[in-house]
């Protein structure tokens, strides 16, 4: 089983860590030409024609012109300031400095769907569903995710004031910036051994600490597992070395993950080592439209290879890989798109997503809620079990017939 490099060297192409995850889209803005000097446009350029996915012509692109280039690369290209750099590297390494909201944007602007556990938002009492009006004196109605990001992190004072508005009711909260350790792996045994695992995004621990959950749920339990759920609802990825290790603690062999792009470094196939982690126990695996990037990579991984069975919707279907370009001395860089990611099968997810084996109605998801069985309420967690209980089968049968064509 392999473990993910976590440092990158900053003096050159950062091609290995790919950054896939949406989450982390939101921490920097699109490219601009008026925040660029000339020598950064130049050097931008220069990384745009050699590494970009896509062959776009620059024979005919100077500077004047520049803003009309960056319309041609997707969403996902963006450059990093050296605030939005730091705070990338740190969300890739589990840590984030910040309020701790988690955000949507809607018709109206940007409501909040929940907060970070232990943050300053869950102390101060933000509630999933509260619409955000204002940051401090500064009006945020219909205002894009974007801007608010860019108001929160230009925000002069260490304390900011929200006001929301809850049930037809304007309040206003005040929240400290503090460092926030973004745990991405919880678990929970439930009935009949099987252990539930919730994975909510992916960085660089996240591999290490699925490990030691599963270990912890085997010494919970007295014995080996008999099944496992890994819950990926509502992940927006992370980094791809994460993806790689973590689908390859459960293939005992085959094909991860491929990437394609244009430059060398990007035409890459990842294997799994001998060894499986649960010794064959069977898995499920939950997926909805909000599963994204890494979490795509890790459901394809397990359904290529018959190695878990899939339940769900349909997920986000975000397929394209980003690497990290240092600009100038590398306090800056350019998160440019290099690759598509292809499955095992070689299916690109990149706008389909990962289809289900078993499709859930949105009633049975929201029977099946991650809070309530994270909480470990009796009722809930059986309730899952029970929903869950037939799929148990299809999913060793789905691993017998593989192991016999190997």
């Amino acid at each position: 089983m392999m473990t993910p490099c976590v440092q990158p060297d900053k003096n050159h192409l950062w091609h290995w860590l790919f950054v896939l995850g949406l989450m982390l889209s939101l921490l920097c803005l699109p490219l601009s030409a008026k925040q660029l000097s000339g020598e950064q446009i130049d050097e931008i350029l220069y990384h745009i024609h050699t590494y970009y996915v896509e062959d776009l012509p620059l024979s005919h692109v100077k500077k004047d012109n520049f803003s009309e280039l960056l319309t041609q690369l997707d969403d996902y290209s963006k450059f990093l300031d050296e605030h939005e750099l730091e705070a990338l590297f740190s969300a890739a390494n589990g840590r984030y400095t910040g309020l701790g909201i988690e955000v949507e944007e809607v018709e109206d602007g940007v409501v909040i769907v929940g907060t970070l556990p232990g943050s300053p938002a869950e102390a101060a009492g933000i509630e999933g569903g509260d619409m955000l009006l204002a940051i401090n004196t500064h009006d945020v109605k219909r205002k894009s995710i974007a801007e608010v990001s860019k108001l929160l992190r230009e925000a002069q004072f260490s304390t900011i004031q929200l006001t929301v508005e809850r049930a037809n009711t304007e309040v206003t909260l005040a929240l400290r910036r503090q460092e926030i350790t973004l745990r991405s792996v919880s678990s929970q045994l439930l009935p009949g051994g099987i252990g539930y695992v919730l994975l909510s995004s992916f960085n660089n621990h996240s591999y290490h600490d699925i490990a030691r959950h599963i270990s912890m749920l085997n010494s919970h339990l007295g014995e080996p597992l008999k099944g496992l759920i890994i819950d990926l609802r509502d992940n927006p990825g992370g980094t791809l070395n994460s993806a790689v290790a973590i689908s390859d603690l459960f293939l005992q062999s085959g094909t991860i993950v491929s990437t394609r792009g244009r430059f060398y470094d990007a035409n890459q196939r990842f294997f799994a080592a001998q060894g499986d982690i649960l010794n064959g126990a069977p898995m499920l695996v939950l997926i909805n439209e909000q599963s994204a990037s890494a979490a795509e990579i890790l459901a394809g991984a397990l359904q290529d290879n018959s190695r878990a069975l899939i339940l769900g919707n349909r997920s986000y279907g975000k397929g394209s890989v980003q690497s990290l370009i240092p600009i100038g001395n590398g306090t800056t860089a350019l998160k440019l798109t290099t690759a598509r990611y292809f499955t095992p099968s070689g299916q690109s997810i990149e706008g389909t997503g990962i289809q289900p084996d078993v499709i859930f109605s949105k009633q049975v998801l929201l029977e099946l809620d991650k809070d309530a069985i994270m909480a470990g309420e009796k009722k809930v967690r059986l309730t899952f079990v029970a929903n869950l209980d037939k799929h148990w089968r299809e999913a060793e049968q789905l691993l017998q017939n593989h192991n016999l064509q190997q």
